[in-house]
């Protein structure tokens, strides 16, 4: 018997792929270029993230899929869309985020500072990972997969 749906292998593994590696980049640029952290404090925070991305991946996906229907029902635009990436995005990560740099050891100001500037620039970051995840669920030929708008 195959799984379908949110919890079939291919889903798990375009999820958890997209999550590690976009957090992995925007994360470090976000670090050392805003907040200022060292490359070895950012690189600590990255390898921290890791775990948490896999284990956040799933969830973090159906929590963007349940947001996308519930903006769908107001407009099926791409702006809508657009809209409910960025919602799902900072609502969801912004306070894991906080956490995993509670956790290496950063400063109030640079946790701040991090998670502010991620939030103030998710109107792009939400809207890119969203393509970006759509992008490896069409890569990792995920059963039943269509891109929503």
């Amino acid at each position: 018997m195959r799984v379908r749906g949110p919890f079939c292998v291919r889903n798990v593994a375009a999820d958890t792929f997209a999550m590690v590696v976009f957090c992995f980049v925007s994360g470090m640029i976000i670090e050392v270029f805003v907040s200022g952290m060292s490359l070895e404090k950012s690189l600590e925070s990255r390898l921290v993230s890791i775990p948490v991305n896999i284990a956040i991946a799933l969830p973090y996906g159906l929590f963007r899929d349940w947001v996308l229907r519930k903006g769908a029902k107001f407009s099926s635009t791409s702006f809508m869309k657009n809209v409910s990436d960025l919602f799902a995005y900072v609502a969801f990560q912004s306070p894991v985020y906080a956490g995993i740099l509670l956790f290496v050891g950063a400063s109030t100001d640079q946790i701040i500072t991090a998670v502010s500037t991620n939030a103030a620039i998710s109107c792009g970051m939400g809207v890119l990972y969203g393509c970006f995840l759509d992008s490896c669920r069409k890569l990792f030929r995920v059963p039943g997969y269509v891109r929503q708008v």
